[in-house]
């Protein structure tokens, strides 16, 4: 038996954070979001789907809105018409530059992780503090 056999593959993966000045500009959780309201139109759905509050949405889109040079998002409060969130043009950018740079590093990662991988003891992972 191989006790230095790698862990089985579908056991790590890598996730990739724009981070400035100790901020997350844009992560998986804010592309999630971004996301979500380009397929749903609505921060409520959204936050429905992504198992997220509507004030963590709207706490999310609101921090995005502010780091960005522009809004991320725009939202139309409730009425005859109904409410509504929708990406800007910006958003729309952002949200497609963050997928492809995050595919690019999923890419380049996957050449060295089975390396890493390899060097990490058989078990290992969260333990129980004593």
């Amino acid at each position: 038996m191989n006790t230095n056999a790698a862990p089985d593959t579908a056991e790590h993966s890598t996730r990739f954070r724009v981070q400035i000045k100790h901020a997350v500009a844009i992560g998986p959780g804010k592309a999630d979001v971004l996301q979500g309201i380009a397929a749903t139109g609505s921060l409520a759905e959204t936050g429905r789907r992504l198992g997220m509050s509507y004030q963590r949405i709207w706490s999310l889109v609101d921090a995005m809105n502010k780091d960005f040079i522009e809004p991320l998002v725009t939202k139309q409060r409730g009425g005859a018409a109904g409410g509504g969130a929708r990406l800007t043009a910006t958003g729309e950018q952002v949200l497609a530059l963050y997928r492809a740079i995050e595919e690019d590093a999923r890419i380049a990662a996957a050449r060295r992780l089975p390396e890493l991988v390899a060097l990490i003891r058989p078990g290992a992972g969260p333990r129980e503090q004593t």
